[in-house]
């Protein structure tokens, strides 16, 4: 999108440099998430421009504050087109059906998603904890053979959306539960072949939840935003909880997931327990 092309007949060039270079398109939202205070008189006709000249966009939206509450979901301000913040978007071969303000989703995780889909091997049993709207628990459902996916997450309309999203892809063999995982994962009294940890920030905190449900042969997905000279701390982490919890493990590989901001990575720390 040629956005500087499309308004230097609208803005002045001192405008024209101020231009946010930053979005995420979700469904058929566009979402600007760095948007400068100094172009808010100019927003909507901004936003008007991405409309006309992007027919897969009905909604523009910017971010206002990062994250608003325990569930880090976005604040959102509408700016042109619509007025709502529920879309459908599409990917590796599913429907995600979400509201972009109430719900956290990155499309920035897509080729992951695909590509934990490609590891799991017929027949394994998978634990998405954070589950969200259930992007990995129908990616992996939709592209793989797993004899079971449990998805748990603590956010409620998450938790509806992921229910409806389910039905929407016509999955089986999935169950979702809402609830805080650190109550929820050790009360399933079962072991799981595969567990990942799609938290946005902080799954350290949860590694010691994570093994409570895990056996010899599980292969568990760590994620972490580190530089990528601090890489070294992501598995530190995890031969530190496997220690806590007497288990022996094997680092399988550190994957590079996106970027987060400058020379910050998110990252998979890939394990099993051996």
């Amino acid at each position: 999108m040629k956005l500087k092309e499309m308004l230097k007949d609208e803005l002045t060039k001192r405008e024209i440099r101020l231009l946010p270079s930053s979005f995420d398109v979700v469904g058929d939202i566009l979402i600007f998430t760095d948007f400068p205070k100094e172009l808010e008189k100019k927003e909507k006709i901004i936003g008007e421009k991405v409309i006309e000249n992007r027919k897969n966009i009905n909604v523009v939206l910017k971010k206002t504050e990062k994250y608003a509450n325990e569930f880090r979901t976005p604040v959102l301000s509408h700016i042109a087109g619509e007025k709502r913040k529920e879309t459908i978007h599409k990917e590796n071969n599913v429907r995600l059906k979400l509201d972009v303000e109430k719900v956290y989703f990155s499309t920035r995780s897509s080729n992951e998603r695909l590509r934990i889909s490609k590891l799991v091997k017929e027949g394994e049993s998978v634990l998405v904890m954070f589950s969200g709207c259930t992007p990995f628990v129908c990616v992996i459902a939709k592209n793989a053979n797993p004899s079971k996916i449990v998805g748990v997450e603590i956010n409620p309309v998450g938790h509806e959306y992921g229910l409806e999203n389910v039905k929407l892809n016509k999955l089986e063999n999935v169950k979702l539960i809402n609830g805080d995982v650190r109550e929820v994962v050790p009360s399933l009294n079962e072991k799981f072949d595969r567990i990942l940890m799609p938290l946005p920030k902080s799954a350290e905190n949860f590694l010691d939840t994570a093994l409570s449900v895990a056996k010899k042969g599980t292969i568990l997905h760590f994620y972490d935003f580190l530089q990528e000279k601090e890489f070294d701390l992501a598995k530190q982490k995890v031969l530190d909880a496997c220690k806590r919890n007497n288990f022996e493990c094997k680092i399988l590989d550190v994957v590079k997931c996106g970027q987060y901001a400058p020379y910050t990575f998110r990252i998979s720390v890939d394990f099993q327990i051996v």
